[in-house]
């Protein structure tokens, strides 16, 4: 069992920064390969970016590309999504997700492959 939390959603002008954090309790962190997904209003729960269970490999979205920045620490059990230059219509709740994977290098680009969900944080972006 995993526990996540989320941390450090809110507000922001357009061009400005938010770096969200996900503690996760539970066992064996380094067993799971973690991502932040995201959900707007009226939309479908959409991948941002995902990270292998040693933190060597990544994905983005698209959209996101050159502007978010995920990353983990193994030792404190935390993953965290730097986001940079931010636009509208990155106002979102964003999830953090930890999936079970004995493939190290793995990174999770599915919804579906990921086991335990955080309650999610709202980041608003205003223009």
């Amino acid at each position: 069992q995993v526990q996540l939390v989320e941390s450090g959603g809110g507000s922001v002008q357009a061009g400005g920064s938010l770096r969200l954090s996900c503690a996760a309790s539970g066992r064996a962190f380094t067993s799971y390969a973690m991502g932040w997904f995201r959900q707007a209003p009226g939309k479908e729960r959409r991948v941002v970016a995902t990270i292998s269970r040693s933190g060597g490999s990544t994905y983005y979205a698209d959209s996101v590309k050159g502007r978010f920045t995920i990353s983990r620490d193994n030792a404190k059990n935390t993953v965290d999504l730097q986001m940079n230059s931010l636009k509208p219509e990155d106002t979102a709740v964003y999830y953090c997700a930890a999936g079970f994977t004995r493939v190290g290098g793995a990174v999770l680009f599915v919804d579906a492959d990921y086991n335990y969900w955080g309650q999610g944080t709202q980041v608003t972006v205003s223009s």
